[in-house]
């Protein structure tokens, strides 16, 4: 081939290369409007590349044509599959079928050939091969692809074309495969970092935002918009904290958030205050790709609950501290030798068993030897108490404070000092109170915990302690071959209901739903909580889809014996939509998720054929939707 030859092909390449890669940046920046359009558009701007690409050919023999058509074609296979594939070949074919020529129909063969191979290339590694892998099995397969038709296929030997410009044309094609290939891999990680971005900022429990200079709002996710009560985030688009607090604290804001932008420093952990709500926000300033201040990000979380907690547990800590202040101390004083050489009533009535013991001039063994007759401590040894006595005098005159716990369930504080000439002085406090008080405290934090986990109108779980129970089984479910099943129920016609009986009979009503719901379960392990609304669901560890089944036809039953009236339901009393989705062990994350997914899936079909009834649907319906789209 002629130096001219080798500049004909680099401007193909360049051609072809161009093409894909603009397609790859409208692809990046419009992805949500191409949702469900993404493939057949591909395979019509891989053909149309095609078809350019030959527009650009080199005339080997007369019919006989060197391009890089082969590369868009078997890249539109592997990026698309067969319905890309199929629209990328369809121009191409029409094309060179017009174009004519010896090679007309060798050419529309390797076209066929080449498509077939991405196509094949896609449905047969997509499963279970890192990307770059199937790159370079395709690029494999269109080089031998080629390089068999240049032997095989009539025209194409007749003309010699093989050694004429063989090499070069699989050299060339298979470059042009991979630069393009590896701009539309680095397209597809780019656009999946953007959504999961997205994802992640919309879906955000916090609330996140960014403001322009002005202080205005120029992005705000989901949770943020909810705060303010609006119904999509775009609504709070240029709006500033005029619009939506009270003049003095958005003014105090505005300021704090210019003197940020003005000094470039971030404002980490500021507490907020709206309304009754306590906040904790940090802001940073946002910079461009020369350093200049365009604007702030912030993350503000709400931590009301944190802070009531946190009030109460000083409160009852000022308590404690009030009520140790009050106590009556014992004192006692031992010598280097271990006599007891003084102490006070306290200290003796603080142990009324060994009382009769802790007289001056007693030595610590004849104390402990009291201790272990009367059996006035808990967790005394049953054997070889001598052991115990003598490891107990040997820490005598040691630095410590102790904990111990009488018989009867007082409980003493021992601090023990060392003064300069080796005395050993005791300070016996009654922690009784105290350790009532902690019990206290942790009853408390515990009963707190229920609370946050609860359904305030059902007491049934709520969305959050539900979520946090279904991880936990997922894992488990990953971990082992225990199945696990979820049942998604919402209330038929609730709304017709609340507007027929008035909410606080809705209120009722719930009630009455979740009552049966828990009485249809029959074991500690399975976890009924309120989704949400009138909606509820029930989580079965070690369950599998007949189990399942059953619990959803116990609830109905026991709804039914409920008979609750619903004037306004086609079915005259108060029924609800069962959707029911079970899994086996081993799944995976993405897995779990889809068992819920598949249970709405299957409410959702309950409801739409005629409610009243229960529908199942696996999560594997879910995987393969999720694989075919």
């Amino acid at each position: 081939m002629t130096s001219g030859s080798w500049e004909q092909f680099a401007g193909n390449l360049a051609f072809v290369t161009l093409a894909v890669a603009m397609w790859a940046h409208f692809s990046t920046w419009y992805q949500k409007s191409l949702i469900g359009l993404g493939r057949p558009l591909w395979g019509i701007i891989a053909g149309i590349t095609s078809v350019g690409s030959m527009m650009l050919a080199i005339q080997f023999a007369s019919g006989i044509y060197i391009d890089l058509r082969f590369a868009p074609l078997a890249l539109a296979g592997l990026f698309g599959g067969a319905i890309a594939a199929a629209i990328a070949a369809i121009p191409a074919i029409v094309f060179r079928g017009t174009a004519g020529g010896a090679g007309a129909f060798d050419g529309v063969v390797a076209i066929l050939v080449i498509s077939a191979i991405g196509a094949v290339g896609h449905f047969a590694f997509r499963r279970k091969t890192a990307d770059i892998y199937k790159l370079a099995a395709v690029t494999t397969g269109l080089g031998l692809g080629l390089s068999i038709m240049l032997v095989t296929l009539p025209s194409l030997t007749k003309s010699g074309a093989a050694s004429a410009f063989g090499g070069p044309l699989v050299l060339m094609n298979c470059l042009a495969t991979i630069v393009c290939g590896l701009i539309m891999l680095k397209t597809a990680r780019l656009k999946l970092e953007r959504q999961v971005l997205e994802t992640a900022f919309s879906q955000s429990p916090d609330y996140l935002y960014v403001k322009d200079r002005d202080s205005r709002f120029i992005a705000v996710n989901n949770n943020m918009a909810r705060l303010f009560h609006f119904s999509s985030p775009a609504e709070m688009f240029g709006l500033s904290d005029f619009s939506l607090r009270t003049a003095p604290d958005a003014e105090d804001l505005y300021h704090r958030e210019q003197e940020i932008i003005r000094t470039g420093k971030p404002l980490v952990d500021f507490l907020e205050r709206m309304g009754d709500r306590h906040l904790l926000a940090s802001k940073v300033p946002l910079r461009d790709s020369e350093g200049q201040i365009i604007g702030l990000a912030g993350v503000t979380r709400d931590i009301t609950e944190r802070v009531d907690l946190e009030r109460e547990l000083r409160e009852k800590r000022n308590l404690l501290t009030l009520a140790m202040n009050g106590m009556s101390e014992g004192f006692a004083m031992f010598d280097k030798k271990g006599f007891l050489i003084f102490c006070n009533e306290q200290y003796r009535d603080a142990f009324p068993l060994s009382r009769d013991a802790r007289v001056i001039g007693a030595h610590i063994t004849k104390i402990l030897q009291r201790i272990i007759e009367a059996g006035e401590r808990i967790g005394l040894p049953e054997e070889t108490p001598e052991k115990w006595i003598e490891a107990a005098a040997a820490t005598l005159h040691m630095n410590k404070d102790e904990e111990i716990q009488l018989k009867n369930g007082d409980w003493r504080a021992l601090k023990t000092r060392l003064a300069h000439d080796g005395t050993a002085m005791v300070v016996v406090s009654d922690i009784t109170v105290t350790k009532q008080a902690e019990a206290a405290l942790q009853l408390s934090a515990q009963q707190l915990r229920s609370l946050a986990d609860t359904d305030g109108l059902t007491s049934l779980a709520n969305r959050r302690a539900f979520d946090a129970a279904f991880a936990h089984e997922a894992e488990k479910c990953r971990e082992t071959d225990i199945p696990l099943s979820v049942l998604m129920i919402d209330v038929d016609r609730f709304k017709l209901y609340n507007d027929t009986y008035g909410h606080l009979a809705g209120d009722e009503c719930l009630r009455a739903v979740g009552n049966c719901l828990g009485k249809s379960v029959k074991r500690s392990t399975d976890i009924v909580a309120r989704y949400g609304g009138e909606e509820f669901v029930v989580l079965l560890p070690n369950t599998d889809e007949t189990g399942a089944m059953a619990v959803a036809e116990e609830f109905r039953r026991l709804l039914s014996q409920k008979n609750l009236p619903h004037a306004t339901s086609e079915f005259g009393r108060v029924t609800a939509s069962i959707g029911i989705s079970s899994t086996e062990g081993g799944v995976s994350q993405s897995d779990a998720q889809r068992l819920l997914a598949a249970a709405d899936a299957a409410l959702y079909a309950a409801k739409e054929q005629g409610r009243n009834q229960i529908k199942v649907q696996s999560p594997t319906d879910q995987i393969s939707a999720a694989r075919a789209g």
